[in-house]
Formats: C-alpha cells, sequence, structure tokens
C-alpha cells in the first residue's frame, strides 16, 4: 500500500491550530491527478497543495478541496512555499515565480530579523461579473435578513484567480449570526453556480484592520467554510479600490481579518497598486508547521 505524507500547516498566522490549516505535499509529482484527489479527500482540509516540476516556471503548484481541483489558493500557496523554504527545498531564492491554474504568479519571501518569514504573491487581473438575482434569497442563504446586505454597495462576483461572490454587509454584528444553507447556493448565484460565498464589511474586530469577512465554500467543494482566505482577501482589495475608495494614482495596503467567528484569528496583508486604472494585487501572510500526516493511500 503507498504512503503519503501530508505536511499540515496554518496560514495567515504564526500560532498552530489559529489561521487557514492547509495540506502540503512536497511530492506532488509522485501522484497522479486521482490520486492528488483522493489524498485531498482524505485529508478533509479546505485545500490541500501538491509542489510539482515546471517547465514554465520556478515551481508548480496545484490545488484540491475535499471535491475537486481549483485554480488558486491563497492560504495553500502561503503554507506550500513556507514549507519549501523551511525545508530548504528552494535554493535561497527570495522572488520566484509560481505556475498555477490561474496563471504564472510572482512570489517574493522576505526573513524579518525575528526569523519569521512573510510571503507576497501576486494575484491574477481582477474581474468582475453582476450579481442579478434574488438579494432577499441570498441573504436567506447565509441566515441574515435582507436589510443586513448593504443598501449602497454592490454584490458582485469577483475574482483574482478564483470566483467568489462579493456581499457587503452594513455591520460586524450580523456576523456571528450567519448560518449557510450551503446546498441552495447553485439555485441562487444562476451566473455562477460554483463560486463560493464571501460576506464582509467595513468594521473589524481588531482596529488595526480595514476588514472582517467570512468565507462560505461551494457545496461542489465537500467543505463548508474556509477559515481565512488569500484570494478572497484579494479581490476585497479590488473590490475596494474599484467600488469603495476609487483610487487613483496610488499604493494602498489593507488588513483584512477573518475567522474570529470560528475561534481561529487570521490577519491577510492585501496590496493594491493602481497604475492608470490597471489595478495589481497582491497579499502579505506567513505561516506556521503544526504537525506531520502519514496515511495510507487508499
Amino acid at each position: 500500500m503507498k504512503m503519503v505524507t501530508v505536511y499540515h500547516y496554518d496560514a495567515f498566522s504564526t500560532i498552530p491550530n489559529k489561521g487557514n490549516p492547509a495540506g502540503v505535499v512536497v511530492e506532488g509529482d509522485s501522484y497522479s491527478d486521482d490520486e492528488m484527489q483522493a489524498i485531498a479527500k482524505q485529508v478533509g482540509f479546505n485545500e490541500t497543495a501538491f509542489a510539482l516540476k515546471s517547465e514554465r516556471a520556478d515551481l508548480r503548484i496545484r490545488y484540491f478541496t475535499p471535491g475537486h481541483e481549483v485554480n488558486l489558493c491563497g492560504h495553500a500557496t502561503m503554507a506550500t512555499i513556507y514549507a519549501l523554504k523551511t525545508k530548504g527545498l528552494l535554493e535561497n531564492k527570495q522572488v520566484f515565480t509560481i505556475e498555477t491554474k490561474a496563471g504564472i504568479l510572482p512570489i517574493a519571501i522576505t526573513e524579518q530579523k525575528s526569523g519569521e518569514i512573510f510571503m507576497t504573491m501576486q494575484h491574477a487581473a481582477p474581474q468582475f461579473v453582476a450579481f442579478n438575482g434574488s438579494k432577499a434569497e441570498l441573504a436567506q442563504s447565509i441566515g441574515l435578513p435582507e436589510e443586513a446586505i448593504h443598501p449602497d454597495l454592490p454584490i458582485v462576483y469577483g475574482s483574482t484567480g478564483l470566483w467568489t461572490l462579493l456581499i457587503p454587509i452594513k455591520s460586524l454584528e450580523f456576523f456571528k449570526a450567519m448560518a449557510p444553507q450551503t446546498a441552495t447556493f447553485p439555485t441562487i448565484l444562476k451566473e455562477m453556480p460554483k463560486a463560493s460565498l464571501h460576506p464582509f464589511c467595513l468594521e473589524a474586530f481588531d482596529k488595526n484592520a480595514d476588514m472582517h469577512a467570512r468565507h462560505f465554500s461551494s457545496p461542489y467543494s465537500g467543505t463548508i467554510e474556509d477559515i481565512t482566505t488569500g484570494t478572497a482577501s484579494g479581490v476585497m482589495g479590488a473590490y475596494h479600490a474599484t467600488y469603495i475608495e476609487q483610487q487613483e494614482q496610488s499604493e494602498k495596503t489593507l488588513i483584512v481579518e477573518q475567522g474570529q467567528e470560528l475561534e481561529k484569528d487570521g490577519r491577510v496583508q492585501v496590496h493594491v497598486k493602481n497604475d492608470n486604472g490597471k489595478l495589481t494585487i497582491s497579499i502579505t501572510g506567513t505561516a506556521v508547521f503544526v504537525k506531520e500526516i502519514d496515511s495510507p493511500l487508499k
């Protein structure tokens, strides 16, 4: 029986069992597509990432939920790069590229004097698509009344590598009460039935944070909620620059917090650069090793 070693890291935190858990397989070339999917299902995290060789970039990463493969995952990227760096598998490179199904993306590593390692990951170009469904049904699908949705901000599908529905919420008080009715999502999301839901607001528990969010998975992924999301945080930055504070020639960093309702606590730095109307989005985060998981591949 074939054995697989999966390393459990928590991304966007320096404290084990906070932030967002991800599985990392550093020898991804050893497994077939079906085996990668089976491994991700066995591990059960929102995403498990596989590091592979690339002919187009310095490294290739593939990402699997328990249900299917996805194009990109921010927290699993942070976990994978942190794992490869701390295991000495990056040849001391500080700047390099990764091949993903969302494109070739630049990565930069910064090591602090304290020994902490931070990774900055550029996202794909932002895209937005209007949501034309029922606002009342949408609110109900996450356990809220329609009046909880912000009346002056648009509900849109957004992507910087992975599509999610961005739902602006009036205030922080509504977040604890959220209860996702995951099975109903595809019938409400008529334009993109496989998208996830990402309610957010412009208030935060931490006075140093700019935005707060939760992230409810697509029912096709086999999970319910993502604790701290890198790709969705990135597109929140693009949303902020597009619909909330129209940036001109400027660079801005936003701090996004997530996970408090699940007794976790993650932070994502989102960098938004506007160059003549063209937005460039990147995120910065760190990770921490939790444990090694050795299991038979069934």
